[in-house]
């Protein structure tokens, strides 16, 4: 008998797991985190989670009596300190486990504020875990003040459900404008509006030289513009990198996280990956996605070539983004594209449509489900669509789908 072991009881670990007895592996499965709870959602955390409207029974992805009623022995609470790939094995809490097959679902770690600038005073928290929201629900109160950093979808996701919680916000990106990574200017726009409109203070262009504190607490802050600021707590989103510290001491190749072949299997025939904490080849380059479809598709692609499947792991890219009463729907990957088309919709609905040339790369739809919907299939196809036809809001958008 077989036993396969898993690192990470995240979305990408419990989907392994899931998989492989779903699929009739018979073997021993082991799962093990570092957290104490079991596998949960971490999209909701901030939002419903946050603003009390999720308990968190709600959160976990399956019940925990589905491990025990699966032969899936849950390590919880537990660290992997080494892993030994000559002999094939993992230590954890001072124990040796061997192993077959190991998946590393080690998931990605938030980047946080460098101590010397006050990245270690109370009341500055990050939004990862469960721990993290519950160390920082009791700040979020009506009337206090927040200081959110970076302009990302993480800093915009903590900025409106402060704001809804009547939190006085002041967000700080220092690009010159808030989602300049990932987003086209027309995005940002949208988003920029939408928020100053909650009565959130957004300032581009701006850093932070350093958070100001008092007997270990942070008091304010103040900016490359000169400026100052008080706070009574902040926010940091200034993005992840992938957990790759075990795959490292193992000795596995890494290139912005975990270096995957086609099949998602490591440089050691006998490791494989999922997840945040795992790169691939797309499109004759190296991609890594941080997003809960791609976690759980490598991870069902993972299970099915440890029994045998052969399969090459194709993405089909896409996210999402809940702010105030906006659902921001994302398909494809923007990058390299050169023409931005804009389809207005009624009311706040809106959508842009990214192009590379006449090819339709990706598509961010805001309260636009159709959009959505049509944007992505013709990007899950491989097809295009006309520029002219996307930006008539008298033309029904599905006939796109007919072409």
């Amino acid at each position: 008998m077989g036993h396969i072991v898993v690192i990470g009881a995240g979305q990408a670990g419990a989907s392994v797991v899931a998989k492989l007895r779903k699929d009739g592996y018979d073997g021993k499965i082991t799962l093990i985190g570092a957290e104490p709870v079991p596998p949960y959602q971490r999209p909701p955390l901030s939002k419903a989670y946050l603003l009390g409207d999720m308990a968190l029974e709600r959160l976990y992805l399956r019940p925990e009596s589905f491990y025990a009623e699966n032969d899936i022995t849950l390590r919880l609470g537990q660290k992997v300190t080494g892993i030994d790939p000559v002999a094939q094995t993992v230590t954890v809490g001072g124990e040796t486990i061997a192993y077959d097959d190991l998946v590393l679902t080690t998931g990605s770690d938030p980047r946080r504020l460098p101590a010397a600038i006050g990245g270690d005073l109370e009341g500055v928290f990050t939004v990862r875990t469960l721990a993290d929201v519950d160390a920082m629900a009791p700040a979020v109160t009506e009337g206090a003040r927040a200081l959110i950093v970076g302009g990302g979808y993480i800093g915009l996701e903590a900025a409106a459900v402060c704001a809804k919680r009547g939190v006085k916000v002041t967000l700080v990106e220092m690009a010159d404008r808030i989602l300049q990574r990932v987003a086209a200017p027309e995005t940002s726009d949208y988003f920029r509006a939408l928020h100053s409109g909650h009565g959130v203070d957004i300032r581009e262009g701006v850093g932070l030289e350093r958070l100001l504190g008092g007997d270990g607490r942070v008091t304010g802050a103040r900016f490359t513009d000169g400026t100052e600021l008080a706070a009574d707590f902040v926010v940091v989103g200034v993005g992840i990198a992938p957990t790759t510290v075990l795959a490292e001491a193992a000795g596995l190749e890494i290139d912005n996280g975990i270096k995957l072949d086609g099949r998602c299997r490591s440089s050691d025939p006998h490791i494989w990956a999922a997840g945040d904490c795992a790169s691939f080849p797309y499109q004759g380059g190296r991609i890594r996605l941080e997003s809960v479809p791609n976690a759980i598709d490598m991870a069902e692609c993972v299970a099915g070539n440890i029994l045998g499947d052969g399969e090459e792991y194709v993405p089909k890219p896409w996210f999402w983004s809940d702010q105030y009463d906006v659902k921001l729907q994302i398909a494809g990957l923007n990058a390299g594209y050169d023409r931005i088309v804009t389809r207005q919709g009624a009311g706040q609905s809106a959508s842009f449509w990214y192009f590379r040339g006449a090819q339709l790369l990706a598509v961010d739809a805001m309260n636009d489900p159709r959009a959505y919907m049509v944007g992505k299939r013709l990007i899950d196809g491989g097809k295009t669509a006309n520029p002219d036809q996307v930006g008539d809001p008298e033309f029904d958008i599905k006939a796109l789908m007919r072409a």
